[in-house]
């Protein structure tokens, strides 16, 4: 099959567009014939590399992917050849206390795809089925594959973890990356008002579309805690979206008392201060969450077929100019996900 990948950490030039062999289901997995993949910015910092991260090399990036059924392994009867699915990236081992309780996104030996085991920049993939949702045959493959990782993620994080309720304001600190676009709309869908901090007038302009209602150019408004704190009538935000981390600071300010602070990531940097201060005076809790549970999952892409949240794609580049795609998601030049072509 054809496949990107690559043999050692560094820059976008050790991704190679190859071969590799096919892999072969196995018990209760499917083989998936990829057609379309979406990028994360974890591809890059996986390609890069970091102190710690043991690969089996070469490794092959990619979460998010959406294809169709090409072989089944012994023992499945839940899908047949043919039917048309999309990808769950978080890897439970299905047999822990955690996902034997439904919470598989807290696995004990629980992995990501493409960051720890190889993933979808490829013609091919074998999964357990428990991992894949059955598409309509109609649906757009690089609709769910840009859907997949980043809508299940800011579903756990603003609807089971942070409680999103009507009527809440909600602060998303950045506009154009995927789980942003993705938070904007699932927090409209909860029925809260949206304020979304973002880096310039045109990624502002799009997450007006998205549904925002209120608009802050960071490029303008240095201290924009203050900003939030006058468009919310010197209240706060009742929850704040900061996957950035460094932006911490800010974010626990921009807070109503009894406020939480909602993270997945820390695509600024993983280490930074913060004033306690702010967290015990003003009684903030700060909830972190990695992707969601199966039937999350489940349940947030039965919405995306639903149209009730619609995936935005940036662009889409064939698999083989995956390095270019990466660079242009590096660069932060996207608003919303980025996909690859893998026809």
């Amino acid at each position: 099959m054809k496949t990107v990948l690559f043999h050692k950490h560094g820059g976008p030039e050790v991704l190679e567009y190859t071969d590799f062999p096919d892999p072969q289901p196995e018990a209760g997995e499917a083989l998936v014939r990829l057609r379309a993949a979406a990028l994360n910015r974890m591809d890059v910092m996986v390609r890069n590399g970091w102190a710690g991260l043991k690969l089996e090399l070469p490794h092959i990036n990619g979460a998010d992917g959406a294809g169709e059924v090409a072989a089944l392994g012994e023992g499945v009867v839940e899908f047949q050849v043919g039917d048309h699915v999309v990808i769950n990236a978080n890897l439970g081992c299905g047999e822990c206390e955690f996902c034997l309780s439904g919470r598989d996104n807290m696995c004990r030996k629980w992995h990501l795809l493409g960051e720890t085991v190889r993933g979808t920049y490829a013609e091919n993939i074998c999964l357990p089925i428990r991992q894949l949702y059955k598409l309509p045959a109609d649906f757009d493959y690089h609709k769910a594959s840009a859907a997949a990782l980043v809508y299940q993620t800011a579903w756990h994080s603003m609807v089971t973890r942070g409680e999103i309720k009507a009527g809440e304001t909600v602060a998303i600190v950045g506009a154009g990356g995927g789980v942003n676009s993705a938070s904007i709309q699932v927090a409209k869908y909860l029925g809260a008002r949206v304020i979304v901090i973002g880096s310039n007038a045109k990624k502002l302009k799009q997450a007006e579309a998205l549904g925002a209602d209120i608009l802050i150019d960071r490029s303008k408004e240095e201290d924009w805690s203050k900003a939030v704190f006058l468009a919310t009538e010197k209240r706060g935000a009742d929850a704040v979206v900061d996957n950035v981390g460094t932006t911490f600071p800010l974010s626990l300010r921009a807070l109503r008392k009894g406020g939480r602070l909602l993270t997945v990531g820390n695509s600024g940097a993983p280490r930074f201060e913060i004033d306690n201060r702010y967290i015990f005076g003003k009684h903030l809790s700060i909830l972190g969450s990695t992707m969601s549970a199966l039937a999350e999952f489940a349940e947030v892409m039965e919405l995306v077929v639903a149209g009730k949240l619609k995936p935005v794609i940036d662009s889409t580049f064939p698999l083989a100019e995956a390095a270019l795609a990466q660079e242009r998601l590096w660069r932060g030049e996207n608003f919303g996900k980025i996909t690859l072509d893998i026809e």
